[in-house]
């Protein structure tokens, strides 16, 4: 495990520069001499920090849950400040002038009335006829002199109006509480997804861990066949110079031994390249370095067999049941578009100067929204209550490739634990055969080139059996990422 041991210094700004230097540079040296194999362990742990992708679900989740919580408040009023300049393109005004005659007329008339109820009662008879009529025309005379012969304005030609705006849901239809159920479901499925994206990063480093091992052991055992090439080299060089072999023979040595190092550096790349990889996936710099020395070693496991269903802890299985429910607040939703929106509504004027008289300082109102035919709304209920039939199906497609991908895992580990053995057996045999083929060459019985295809050989063979030990663990990492828990490999990677 690679360790970082803190270092409390306190260095004067004014000191030797050296010094400065020297104490900024300690904690690398720190870093290479503490720096361990690195576990598979110590890897989940870094990517649950560091992973950008683990971190872009985290944020995804902590957006929702934000969202969630401004659905909940929904159901407080909404207070606008409501501001408008207006201009006219003529001032308001009430025109007069249409209802002139009737006014004069209506006005002279209760003067006659009046004037013939005051001298009933004092004489006990009506006015004359004459007299009414006098009256009558001396009442439009007056009145009509005195009535406006222009339309007043009841406002100015531009003005301006600032106030305050409540509006507080009353009744909905459910589209409130569908709302705030809708963010609920997709906090859920964020938080699945958070749970699937560190199980799938979990798995995609486990098994870049166990290709750095069997690069590891390639690079060991090409070490070890070089080393082989290198001395048969060298004897050939020397039974040439005897005069024993002929030429042709130490060359064919050194061309088996140049295309050796050419694998050997072939598979330092390729581990290169494995490390860069693990590095994306464990969010650390591309180029840290991250110490594995490990080797793949081959060890019998027997995982235990599911029980029940188990792909229900699964975040797979989890993600699709998730969209069912989004699915049935989706149906919910769309119902309730055909149902009415009641708010209780209120203004309150805060600036009054030039405001016209037909708009009071203040009001309070109910406010009643009913849409009483929309041609969408049937076709939108049942589009949603399709999705909740598609989420129920994709629900239990996850569950079948679940369960197929766990059956399939340990047929494959079944398969290839048999391939080992045998390979196993072979590569002892090859080794012996190697081993024997050296000897009988060092009692001049044999040639290089004989011991060359024998290394050869067995080099072959042995990366026949790395490559199924590493196809075994793989099948095993891919049994226990079908259960939702790919860390569980860990305890037999060491």
């Amino acid at each position: 495990m690679i360790k970082i041991f803190p270092i409390n210094l306190k260095v004067k700004k004014r000191g030797n520069p050296f010094t400065y230097l020297l104490f900024c540079c300690l904690p690398f040296f720190c870093l290479n001499l503490n720096a361990q194999s690195t576990s598979l362990q110590d890897c989940f742990n870094l990517a649950v920090q560091h992973n950008m992708t683990i971190r872009q679900a985290r944020s995804a989740l902590l957006s929702g849950q934000y969202n969630l919580q401004a659905e909940k408040k929904s159901y407080l009023p909404k207070v606008d400040l409501l501001s408008s300049y207006t201009y006219l393109s003529s001032p308001l005004t009430i025109n007069l002038q249409t209802v002139k005659d009737g006014l004069v007329s209506g006005s002279s008339a209760q003067s006659v009335n009046a004037a013939n109820e005051v001298f009933r009662e004092i004489t006990g008879n009506n006015l004359s006829q004459a007299a009414q009529d006098r009256i009558l025309n001396t009442s439009k005379n007056i009145i009509g002199a005195i009535y406006p012969d222009y339309n007043p304005e009841l406002s100015k030609q531009s003005y301006f109006v600032a106030g305050l705006g409540v509006r507080q849901p009353i009744f909905l239809g459910n589209k409130l509480d569908a709302a705030t159920n809708l963010a609920q479901s997709l906090v859920n499925t964020a938080s699945i997804n958070v749970n699937l994206v560190s199980k799938e990063v979990d798995f995609l480093i486990s098994l870049q861990y166990m290709r750095i091992l069997y690069l590891n052991t390639l690079l060991n055992n090409q070490q070890l066949i070089v080393s082989a090439l290198e001395k048969n080299k060298n004897y050939a060089e020397e039974l040439v110079k005897n005069q024993i072999l002929p030429p042709y023979q130490k060359s064919w040595t050194s061309v088996v031994l140049m295309q050796a190092n050419a694998r050997f550096n072939s598979i330092k790349l390729d581990k290169q390249n494995a490390h860069v990889e693990l590095n994306k996936l464990l969010g650390v710099g591309l180029d840290s370095n991250v110490v594995i020395t490990d080797t793949l070693k081959y060890v019998t496991v027997d995982p235990v067999l599911p029980q029940g269903d188990f792909w229900t802890d699964n975040p797979i299985y989890q993600l699709a049941g998730s969209k069912i429910s989004y699915a049935k607040t989706a149906e919910k939703i769309s119902k309730s578009f055909a149902l009415p929106n009641v708010f209780a509504i209120g203004n309150y004027n805060l600036y009054q100067r030039d405001l016209p008289v037909t708009i009071p300082d203040w009001f309070v109102g109910v406010e009643l929204q009913w849409s009483l035919f929309n041609g969408q709304t049937r076709k939108r209920t049942l589009a949603a209550r399709q999705l909740v039939d598609e989420a129920k199906l994709g629900e239990e497609n996850a569950a079948q490739t679940l369960q197929v991908l766990s059956k399939v895992s340990r047929n494959k580990m079944i398969s290839l634990q048999n391939e080992v053995m045998v390979l196993d057996n072979a590569r002892k045999e090859a080794h012996t055969t190697t081993s024997l083929i050296t000897k009988r060459m060092e009692n001049q019985l044999s040639s290089p080139k004989d011991v060359n295809d024998a290394v050869l050989i067995e080099e072959e063979i042995d990366k026949a059996y790395q490559a199924a030990v590493l196809g075994y663990y793989l099948a095993l990492a891919e049994y226990f990422n079908s259960l939702g828990n790919p860390k569980q490999i860990s305890q037999f990677i060491k």
